[in-house]
């Protein structure tokens, strides 16, 4: 018996090196990776079967039988693909045992078939996780012993059975047992190193993202496509990196870019067909990426769509080279940087629509205003055009000038000081109105008057604080418009001595969908600056003092440069 234990050591070191080497096949390992399909499951199937059968050839032959390493293969299938493939490699493994004859044929054949699905069955248990070796070993080790016992039930003579179990039972037992956790172990730790890859260039994508994020939220053009692809090219062993708009080349950087220049249309059929199918195109020689310029450097490529609200608007394409030498962790990275990249795309559109809405919720609130103002100054100078034609003439030059400074402002953001003479000309009118009734006082910090606020801002609250406040007080009253800086912000006050606002009425006047609310010019200059600033901003409404109300808002520096693109979409 224990003479058996060096022979059957030796063939199963030759069962388990196999294993090894089919681990070195980005195929095989593709197989044991992916949730295999019915094709791989055959194929599967008919390498761990063939392996069994190989482990029948190197038996040894001992009193009408043979001592082997038969079951180590159906079993490793068993357990990394299932039961169909355990049981059918085993049978592929014991059909064959049964063939060869002798007075154990039928029991070994069954034997190595049951065996196999016993791998497969174990495997259920395990498939969300690492199959831990021990587990392998006792699987192995217990398949023996029931080979052993179907050998004692099924084999006739009973006396040549058992004295044939007596003598290979223990040493197939023990090596054959070892030889199925040493190959699960073998494959688990190359898959183990093949997730590892993965994870690495996963980690390499999301860096390539992080750097090209800047670029390709402002979009997919000349400039973010070019900007990208040299990141793409200096981080991987890429020998060209591409990147199109439909059908047009946007920028094509390394091997072959004397011509797959920028602004052409696409030169390759493999491209065309990413563009037309929606998927990732990998092509292994020349004649697949079908390029028919003559000596074209590019010899394998992979070509990832990329998507926006749902349809294919460009595609990144990574070369090399070398003719199948894209291999998976190239489709990874190329596939992960695909998604990040179309995610971003998507997050640069909706920035686009947001900044689209924002401005034209920006022009139609605006445009509620001018027609209020307009309505008012108009009233006013009706009211004094037969009595003081010269004064009329004087306040429609008033009226001019303010419209003419807003629509000089096409992108419709001004100068804190350059408001101030919007309402500068807003007052004329109204002081021929009130006369001695109204009394103004601009007080602004030049500093202040540098920042940057939408048109027709502040002169609503200027209004508001003429028609509520000082119009309904007998004797009337002052305006105080103020302006100063503090630290990073200017504080902007429109004060009036008048009448005063209910408190209550105060606290609702800028909520939304308030149907009581016709303070509309009011709420329209609420509404546009929580509207460029967010929505913690907007006006803060106060009872002066004495008697009055307090209008104010901030304006912070940073308006200065984001007021002008947000406004400007």
């Amino acid at each position: 018996m224990f003479e058996l234990f060096p022979a059957l050591i030796e063939r199963m070191s030759v069962v388990v090196t196999l294993a090894f080497v089919l681990t070195r096949f980005q195929s095989f390992r593709r197989l044991l990776q992916d949730k295999a399909n019915l094709k791989q499951k055959i194929l599967l199937t008919s390498i761990f079967g063939f392996l069994g059968i190989l482990g029948s050839y190197t038996g040894i032959p001992i009193q009408g039988a043979l001592a082997n390493s038969r079951v180590i293969a159906p079993l490793v299938g068993g357990l990394f693909g299932g039961p169909a493939v355990g049981l059918a490699a085993g049978f592929i493994a014991g059909a064959h045992r049964y063939f060869l004859g002798g007075f154990t044929a039928f029991s070994c054949g069954l034997s190595t078939t049951v065996e196999g699905l016993l791998g497969g069955l174990v495997s259920l248990r395990y498939r969300h996780g690492k199959l831990p070796w021990q587990v392998a070993f006792l699987t192995g080790f217990c398949a023996e012993l029931l080979q052993m016992l179907i050998i004692l039930a099924l084999s006739r003579p009973l006396d040549a059975a058992w004295s044939l179990v007596k003598v290979i039972g223990v040493p197939m037992m023990v090596v054959n047992a070892t030889g199925i956790a040493l190959a699960v172990s073998i494959i688990q730790n190359v898959l183990h190193e093949q997730e590892m890859a993965g994870a690495i260039q996963a980690q390499k994508a999301l860096k390539i993202a992080d750097r090209t994020l800047p670029f390709l939220r402002q979009g997919l053009n000349e400039i973010s496509a070019r900007e990208t692809a040299s990141i793409i090219l200096e981080a991987t062993e890429m020998e060209a990196v591409a990147i199109t708009a439909g059908e047009e080349i946007l920028i094509h950087l390394g091997a072959g870019d004397d011509h797959h220049r920028p602004g052409q249309k696409v030169l390759t059929a493999a491209t065309r067909e990413a563009l037309a199918t929606g998927q990732i195109r990998i092509a292994q020689t020349p004649q697949e990426i079908g390029c028919n310029y003559p000596g074209c450097p590019l010899k394998a490529a992979v070509v990832v769509p990329l998507m926006s609200r749902g349809r294919v608007i460009g595609t990144l394409k990574l070369y090399h080279t070398r003719s199948n030498a894209i291999g998976p962790l190239d489709l990874e990275l190329a596939a992960g940087l695909g998604h990040l990249f179309s995610t971003q795309l998507e997050l640069a559109e909706l920035d686009r629509q947001e900044r689209l809405l924002t401005k034209a919720e920006i022009r139609a609130l605006q445009a509620q205003i001018n027609p209020h103002f307009l309505f008012n100054a108009l009233n006013t100078i009706m009211a004094v055009c037969r009595t003081e034609p010269d004064n009329a003439r004087r306040l429609l030059g008033h009226l001019g000038d303010f419209f003419r400074r807003n629509l000089q402002h096409p992108e419709q953001t001004v100068t804190l000081a350059t408001e101030i003479e919007h309402v500068r000309s807003y007052l004329a009118i109204e002081k021929a109105r009130f006369g001695c009734r109204l009394e103004v006082k601009i007080d602004v910090e030049p500093a202040a008057g540098r920042y940057l606020l939408p048109a027709l801002t502040l002169q609503p609250l200027v209004e508001n604080a003429v028609k509520h406040g000082i119009l309904p007080k007998k004797e009337g009253g002052r305006v105080t418009i103020t302006a100063r800086e503090m630290g990073d912000k200017a504080v902007v006050q429109v004060e009036d001595d008048g009448v005063g606002i209910n408190l209550d009425k105060a606290i609702h006047l800028l909520e939304e969908n308030n149907p009581s609310n016709n303070n509309l010019g009011l709420r329209n200059v609420h509404d546009r600056l929580r509207l460029l600033y967010g929505p913690e901003s907007g006006l803060r409404i106060a009872l002066r003092p004495g008697g009055g109300t307090i209008v104010e808002f901030s304006l912070p520096k940073v308006s200065q440069g984001v007021l002008k693109e947000v406004v400007a979409g």
